[in-house]
């Protein structure tokens, strides 16, 4: 299936809206650039919920470069959220965001969440980016937060996307899943593998969504005009999920 295959963006009659979704581990933007802003853009994203975002030495710099590339706008985190990051279309209205910075374990990275609430028409939507730890114990705990975070941003409905360092079976994925929408599970379209890009052979990011959110389709997508399999290899080690969500009036 190509990307043109999954519903565009779109505000409907009766004030849902048809919200594109990507979830993207970017490595740190250490792989080709280049290519990496010709994946981002050739998904046409809403809302990008960034992992591994650069966080360290002029940061801003590069986030900010990538947003103009993928003709985005950095909504929030990145370095204060010690790597998940937000960015969205101007489609999207900014009502409030906040970076968290999760317990830390010594010896073991510093993780957090990029979060937001946004206003896409007459919808409001929660967003959250994550990367959970590699740490068994840890991410078992990060999974909890996240949803507790994902409530307490106080929106009926919410997405959450990212790195979660586990696949569906495993016992943070499941905790996740089975409180909110598996969005590839729920309506799959695409691929399912995300990692690793150049031989993928399983799936370890995902997006979820709260219920009242319509998953319209989501995956990995098989084709992306203008991109290459070599761009996906090259642009990073994980390859990207895309998502179609309505999401009704508030």
């Amino acid at each position: 299936m190509t990307v043109e295959d999954l519903p565009s963006s779109a505000t409907e009659q009766d004030g849902s809206a048809v919200v594109r979704v990507l979830s993207y581990n970017i490595r740190s933007m250490r792989d080709d650039t280049a290519a990496l802003a010709r994946v981002i853009r050739a998904c046409a994203p809403d809302v990008a919920l960034i992992q591994e975002a650069p966080r360290f030495f002029r940061w801003r710099k590069a986030a900010a470069r990538l947003a103009g590339a993928t003709d985005l706008v950095h909504v929030t985190g990145g370095a204060p959220a010690a790597g998940p990051m937000i960015l969205s279309s101007l489609r999207a209205l900014v009502e409030r965001t906040e970076d968290v910075l999760l317990p830390h374990t010594p010896g073991l990275h510093q993780r957090g969440f990029a979060t937001a609430v946004l206003r896409i028409g007459a919808a409001r939507l929660s967003v959250l980016s994550a990367h959970l730890s590699l740490n068994p114990a840890e991410r078992f705990e990060q999974s909890g937060l996240l949803l507790d975070r994902l409530t307490g941003l106080g929106e009926p409905y919410a997405v959450a996307g990212g790195d979660l360092n586990e696949r569906p079976d495993g016992r943070a994925f499941t905790r996740v899943a089975d409180r909110l929408q598996d969005a590839w599970a729920t309506k799959p379209w695409g691929g399912e593998f995300t990692s690793r890009a150049d031989r993928p052979y399983q799936r370890i990011d995902a997006l979820f969504a709260t219920e009242g959110v319509e998953v319209l389709g989501c995956g990995v997508p098989h084709a992306l005009r203008g991109v290459t399999r070599e761009d996906l290899a090259a642009a990073s080690d994980h390859l990207p999920v895309l998502a179609a969500l309505r999401v009704p009036p508030s």
